[in-house]
């Protein structure tokens, strides 16, 4: 299939955001209201950086979350980096796109996020002599209130370190960290608790701002085993108060793995990204990575609306396994290897613009490239038409 559009249905962000305008795009009218219902999504263009650019003092890469500042008009990017390469940081970027073309994406800043202490994170070699936290982040969100920045850590098993969601000043100071259930604590013996590097992956504020949604990358070790390609499995997302109170946690059907990976390889599938649409409703980006029996990998990147009305909240569950419940439901919106891309790599962020020349939204994705010579830092820009 080559057509670059796809039938889909999904609401845009408020309009006080939508209405506004990347750097470098042309002037466009302010848009009132949400758009109820999408029939398609095409393709604008995209972007790729070079591998291990050097920006700043730092190499570039690793980019897992994305989101727009729509105060700034620009763009904010996290990077996955354990502190391996550079120190914990966000970078900031311009993305220079229309409904006919986008042009460039340049960055524009590099942030280091802080600890408590005001110290950078760790890596791991560093941990035995610093201490403190070592960090592996996955997504991050501009707070619609003030412009601080919310951002996730899938923790470390391990280590016995948790995972965290926390908010940091737009220079990177710490401020905040979202105080968790006993059910996202780590278990070395990987008995119970977020499974090691599946965990954190999906943050999104919830489109009136008042709330937070995470979602796991894959289901926790008591909930049931990871998928496979015979099989799904069973994921969580939870619906927070800025003060970390749960409001509702609900099970994402997670899609089995999409192909079959060569003798002994590697294969996964799960959430990599959220995005709320309504009180009810987010998009989600699930990935999958299937190793073929040469070590060469093909990733499966898919887009799914979901609705929270009538599941079953979850949250006074201590394991999945053998209960009963209602998932979320869930409907393809758009799948990323059907529409004619000459490559999709390992898609991990994902965020609405602002709107287009024509009065359309615009929705971004970026990949992780993992530091590897094997992949790209991918930048894809589709308008959503009504």
């Amino acid at each position: 299939m080559t057509n670059l559009t796809l039938t889909c249905r999904f609401a845009v962000l408020a309009a006080a955001a939508a209405a506004l305008l990347l750097t470098g795009c042309a002037s466009a009218p302010p848009a009132h209201g949400t758009h109820d219902t999408i029939s398609q999504l095409r393709l604008i263009g995209e972007q790729r950086l070079p591998w291990q650019q050097a920006f700043r003092g730092t190499t570039v890469g690793g980019l897992s979350g994305i989101d727009y500042d729509a105060k700034h008009g620009d763009w904010i990017m996290i990077s996955d980096d354990r502190s391996d390469h550079n120190p914990a940081r966000y970078y900031r970027a311009t993305l220079q796109y229309d409904d006919k073309a986008f042009t460039a994406f340049t960055l524009t800043d590099v942030v280091p996020l802080l600890q408590p202490d005001g110290t950078t994170y760790p890596s791991r070699k560093e941990y035995d002599q610093r201490g403190g936290i070592v960090s592996d982040l996955e997504s991050l969100r501009v707070d619609p209130r003030d412009g601080a920045v919310w951002y996730s850590s899938e923790g470390d098993v391990k280590l016995g370190m948790d995972p965290f969601l926390r908010r940091a000043a737009p220079d990177g100071r710490f401020q905040f960290e979202l105080p968790l259930p006993p059910l996202f604590t780590v278990d070395k013996a990987e008995r119970f608790g977020p499974r090691d590097n599946q965990s954190f992956e999906g943050v999104s504020f919830a489109p009136d701002g008042n709330t937070i949604w995470v979602s796991l990358e894959g289901p926790m070790y008591q909930d049931g085993p990871l998928p496979d390609p015979e099989h799904g499995a069973v994921d969580r997302i939870t619906h927070f108060t800025r003060a970390g109170k749960v409001l509702g946690q609900y099970v994402y059907p997670l899609g089995k793995i999409p192909a079959a990976p060569g003798k002994g390889k590697y294969a996964d599938n799960g959430i990599s990204e959220m995005l709320s649409l309504t009180p009810t409703r987010l998009l989600t980006l699930e990935r999958s990575g299937v190793e073929a029996a040469d070590g060469t990998f093909t990733t499966y990147v898919r887009i799914y609306e979901i609705d929270t009305a009538g599941a079953t909240d979850v949250s006074a569950l201590p394991t999945l396994a053998g209960a009963q419940f209602k998932p979320v439901s869930k409907r393809l919106v758009l799948d990323l290897n059907a529409i004619g891309l000459p490559h999709v790599d390992n898609l991990e962020g994902m965020s609405f613009g602002p709107t287009l020349p024509n009065g359309h939204a615009s929705l971004v994705l970026i990949s992780d490239d993992n530091f590897s010579k094997k992949q790209v830092t991918q930048v894809l820009v589709f308008e959503v038409i009504p």
